[in-house]
């Protein structure tokens, strides 16, 4: 999930700095397969120093604190820099994405949905208005942004009340899908639904609502009942409208501000609500890890579906080295290594889950603080070996 400014930060990991990928970085953000299994850099190999260099870079441009852990070949390491524990849960952002669509190709595995079913079918009448249309935009179109579908988080007011200073006023406000939809529909469409593709977090609140509406229970329910508990990920969660977080987890911390760097607010609590199936979830670098190798290796999905995931939709000519998938992200990094995987944001919370094709090379990372930093750079660095520049 992102709004403007934290869609940019997230960007920068999955998309070099020109996509948002979610409610972005701060608000809910984005993500990466590989064309057959790729071998762990040799760098990597080597150790983590680089990582922990990046980890340390971060920390001296003014991030309160650093989390990352990575496993190469089965051997885990965490590194640590600035006030953060190796164990501390965070808020995930737009890696809640790639969850969900897990979920639509489970259920279209069992015959209970086609991802080519228009949208309408299953929420009628919900996609209308300025000239949005769910009976011309499909279930798959939602799922790898070609729906153009406007995003309610780059809607002025919303930004304004749930990114600005105004979040002090309504950090825990309720959001029900249907308002965060409709904040959308007040606008016209980006593009004809699969003429182009633009990241918009509405496309994956209405993925949560055709789960709810093809199984008849909370989203969320289903990606506990089908990943939580299978994988036993036991500090991953989908809060709904909880506003604490869970222990162990370090403080979150915000300016509220495009660029400023004070005042810093303590952002931690919120209604998550705000973010719904675009990203609520709640893990830690463990278990997110755990899910992406599981999920890349074919453990939750089908061969049907998971060449489904992993057919990927080119997001820009000026990117030919980032693509997306459904609900995950492909990307070729400098040194040639490819990655799936999804980055993610919300106040005060900067995250990002990679894995080799294989499942032989996994990071997840997490920064706390949303207006400085370059958690790209710790990506690189696990999986390339490159330092920070000093």
């Amino acid at each position: 999930m992102t709004s403007s400014r934290t869609r940019t930060r997230t960007a920068r990991t999955v998309v070099a700095a020109a996509l948002a990928a979610g409610l972005g970085v701060t608000a809910l953000a984005a993500p990466a397969l590989a064309a057959g299994p790729t071998a762990p850099a040799a760098a990597a190999q080597k150790g983590h120093a680089a990582t922990q260099a990046a980890l340390r870079a971060n920390v001296d441009a003014g991030v309160p604190g650093v989390v990352a852990q990575a496993r190469v070949n089965g051997r885990s390491w965490t590194g640590t820099a600035g006030e953060r524990g190796g164990d501390d849960r965070f808020r995930v952002g737009s890696i809640t994405k790639t969850f969900v669509a897990t979920v639509l190709l489970q259920l279209q595995a069992e015959g209970r949905i086609d991802l080519d079913d228009p949208v309408e079918k299953w929420l009628p009448g919900v996609v209308r208005g300025n000239g949005h249309d769910g009976r011309k935009i499909t279930v798959r179109q939602l799922l790898n942004h070609t729906s153009g579908i406007y995003s309610y988080t780059e809607d002025p007011a919303f930004a304004e009340k749930v990114f600005g200073p105004g979040f002090l006023q309504h950090r825990y406000d309720t959001w029900s899908p249907r308002d965060l939809v409709g904040v959308a529909m007040t606008h016209a469409p980006e593009f004809a639904p699969g003429t182009s593709w633009r990241y918009s977090n509405t496309n994956f609140v209405l993925a949560g609502m055709v789960i709810e509406k093809v199984t008849g229970r909370p989203y969320g329910k289903a990606v506990e009942n089908r990943i939580i508990k299978p994988l036993k990920l036991r500090s991953t969660s989908v809060p709904g409208t909880r506003a604490t977080m869970p222990s162990p987890s370090s403080p979150a911390y915000s300016t509220l501000a495009p660029g400023a760097a004070t005042p810093v607010h303590d952002v931690s609590e919120l209604n998550p609500s705000l973010a719904h199936a675009a990203g609520e979830m709640i893990s830690d670098s463990a278990d997110l890890q755990t899910f992406y190798r599981a999920l890349l290796k074919g453990r939750l999905l089908p061969k049907a579906e998971m060449r489904e995931l992993t057919t990927t939709h080119p997001v820009s000519p000026q990117y030919p080295d980032y693509r997306y998938g459904l609900g995950i992200s492909w990307q070729k990094l400098s040194c040639g290594t490819e990655i799936w995987g999804h980055g993610g944001g919300i106040h005060g919370s900067l995250s990002e889950a990679y894995t080799t094709r294989d499942g032989r090379h996994t990071l997840a990372a997490n920064a706390n603080a949303d207006w400085t930093g370059d958690t790209a750079a710790i990506v690189e660095a696990e999986f390339c070996g490159t330092e920070p520049k000093k």
